[in-house]
């Protein structure tokens, strides 16, 4: 009896996601500017877009680059502490606005988490970089909704 296989879907396709770094730093000033300066300093290393939260102690830096390999040997070289999460790069064209992402991540019931601006877009168009519950299920529907994701070479 032959075996049966199922056509590629695009239930089966993952979509490009970048990797974020989450770096923990001590609330004390000059502290972001010295995180700064060592990833300035990496050779072919770039800030795609970062976010500080802030509390009385700690300020956590999240952080996207051009290149993850090169930002985490960066990072602990100089021994940060940091974590790692996979996140969308939703770029918005003309006709599309951060209303209607939502609006159809909230069709499907997932949660964006957090969000934050990316520096390095294409073509001068508003480009997000989001957190949500479902990274691959969020970026099948966001493509088929026609919105362009971007994956970590197309930041730098």
């Amino acid at each position: 009896m032959a075996q049966f296989t199922s056509p590629e879907t695009e239930q089966g396709y993952a979509p490009p996601t970048v990797r974020q770094f989450g770096v923990f730093l001590d609330n004390k000033v000059g502290k972001l500017a010295e995180l700064l300066q060592i990833v300035g300093d990496a050779p072919g290393l770039c800030i795609a877009a970062f976010s500080v939260m802030d509390s009385s102690d700690h300020a956590v830096v999240r952080m996207i680059f051009n290149n993850a390999d090169a930002a985490r040997h960066a990072l602990r070289r100089k021994q940060y502490t940091f974590s790692e999460v996979d996140l969308l790069v939703v770029e918005l064209s003309s006709n599309q606005t951060l209303t209607t992402v939502c609006l159809h991540l909230l069709a499907a019931e997932l949660n964006i988490r957090f969000a934050y601006p990316v520096l390095a877009g294409r073509e001068g168009n508003p480009t997000i970089a989001l957190a949500v519950d479902d990274t691959q299920l969020a970026g099948q529907i966001l493509m088929r909704k026609r919105y362009t994701l971007l994956g970590e070479e197309d930041l730098g």
